[in-house]
Formats: C-alpha cells, structure tokens, sequence
C-alpha cells in the first residue's frame, strides 16, 4: 500500500477544501490515488468537495482586444507575483500591448509573441526591463486569437481578473454583452457536451451511482437516477444548458434566449488569472517588513 504523506493530503484538501482528516481516510481508501480519493469525497461531501476549482491562485491580469468591426481580436492572460504589481500602469500596458499585438500579428505561441517588435525593442526586452524596474518577476501565460464567425463580445471583470470572448451569430449588441457576462458569471467548461471529457461524464455518473446506493435505492432505479445527475451536471458546466444569470423567471437557459433572439454562439474563450497555478504563500505586507529587517541587519 503506498505511504500517505503529508504532501499529498495538503494537496488534496487544497482541491477539495475537504477537512484534513477526510482527506487522508479518501486517500487510505484509495491506496493513494488522488483522483479516485476526490471522487470518494465527492460522494460524502457533495459539492463542498469542488470548491476549490474557482480558487483564482495567482495573480496577474487579463487583456482583451478587439478590432472595430469587432471580426478579430484576442484574450491574453499575464501573470505577476503579487496583486499590486498587477495593478501597475506599466504592467497593464504590457498586457494591453500584447493583446493588441496578438490579433494583429497572429503569432504561433509565447516565444513568438515575445519576439515580436515593442517600443524600442520586443516584446520580451520590455518585458525584461519592467521586471528590472519594478522588481518582480512576470511572464505571459497564455492568449487565444479569434477570427469571429458572427461578431465578438467581450467583458472583463474583478480588475480584469476574469476575462471573455464570446463569438456570436445573430441578435444584436446587447445579446453580446449578456452572454459575455454571463460566462464571466457562471464560468461555463464547453460550449455544450461535446465539449466535456468523456472521463468527467463518467466520473459523475460513478458518483451518482455510489451516492444512490449509499441512500439505499432500489437498484432498478440506480441507473435512472444516475443519467438524470449526469444530465444536471452537463446542464450546469455547458453554456448552452446554464439558467441566464439575469432570467427574471430564474428558468430561461442560454438556449432558450439564444432561440428567442434568433441567435446562436460559435464559441467563447474565458480566462480566469492564475487559474491552476501555485499561489506564493507570502503576502505583499510580509515581504516588504521581511526586507526591512534584512535591512536593519
């Protein structure tokens, strides 16, 4: 039996946000495997046990540019140590920089994005004397270049925090703007269930299955009531299935708008900052007096 260490139940409560001692009974009971231990504590705890993918663990900003006949643009996330750097003039400059350069440009990655010219030099020798300047590492994650079907929207949210670009057919401005709210809102995986890993999907019926049978369901029903969770749990991470976020009957799902509008979505892009990323565990204030002691000797 593999040994449980202490790494991997920290790593496990900070997916689950689960208490310390469930942890470490899912991962006995799954001779280690963290994925097999957080579907086990999906089927005690429920949704508590999902918690922790929202969690923003980076800080950083998210740029977005669009062209005016709003036909291409792009979304560009780039990331800084701490939440008041990100807050700099010169940083967001950077990044607006290179959403710019980004749709214009169409470049094949980060290294080429780099490459490309900036002021008086590239996009990297920019970046390099910025971190001389200010004193603080930062880099570009990632970007996505859009070439739209329909016409773009898009809506940037918590201090550019949380970013989209939804790609749109039909209806007018305000439907783009609603729907680019919307994903910001309810942060949708995929467009719809194709778009979901086939091994999430089996994940959530295996879930559901345990959890009927821990209620004591009648077996003919376990299956039944499996297809049903699995189709609330599409319903909830695909755009198309998700209740409007400002419905006024609380029902009316992004389909049944689009239908009413006359509409449809190509596809979206939404980034959330220094998502699935490791979070330095110092603060700010903590490194500033750090370095002021440091100092005084």
């Amino acid at each position: 039996m593999a040994e449980i260490t202490a790494s991997m139940v920290k790593e496990l409560r900070e997916r689950t946000d689960a208490p310390m001692m469930e942890c470490k009974r899912a991962l006995t009971e799954s001779a280690g495997d963290l994925g097999k231990a957080e579907e086990i504590l999906r089927v005690k705890l429920g949704s508590k046990a999902s918690k922790a993918a929202s969690r923003i663990t980076a800080e950083g900003v998210v740029a977005i540019h669009r062209e005016s006949d709003d036909k291409r643009g792009a979304i560009v996330e780039i990331n800084c140590e701490t939440d008041f750097v990100g807050k700099n003039a010169e940083f967001l400059k950077l990044a607006s920089d290179c959403a710019a350069l980004v749709a214009t440009h169409d470049p094949a990655d980060v290294a080429a994005l780099s490459a490309l010219p900036m002021g008086d030099g590239s996009v990297e020798s920019t970046r390099t004397a910025l971190v001389g300047k200010i004193g603080e590492n930062m880099s570009i994650r990632r970007f996505v270049r859009l070439e739209a079907r329909g016409k773009l929207a898009s809506y940037v949210h918590g201090g550019a925090k949380i970013g989209v670009v939804v790609d749109y057919i039909g209806g007018d401005d305000q439907l783009g703007k609603d729907l680019a709210m919307h994903i910001a809102a309810a942060k949708p995986r995929a467009l719809d269930s194709s778009g979901i890993a086939a091994d999430l999907i089996d994940s959530e019926r295996r879930i559901a299955i345990e959890k009927a049978r821990e209620a004591g369901k009648p077996d003919a029903m376990i299956e039944k009531i499996a297809e049903g969770s699995v189709q609330k749990f599409l319903n909830e991470v695909t755009l198309l299935g998700q209740v409007f976020v400002k419905a006024e009957d609380g029902k009316q799902t992004i389909a049944q708008l689009l239908k009413a509008k006359g509409a449809s979505v190509a596809g979206f892009t939404l980034f959330v900052v220094g998502e699935g990323l490791a979070k330095r565990s110092n603060d700010f204030a903590a490194e500033v007096a750090a370095q002021a002691a440091a100092a005084q000797k």
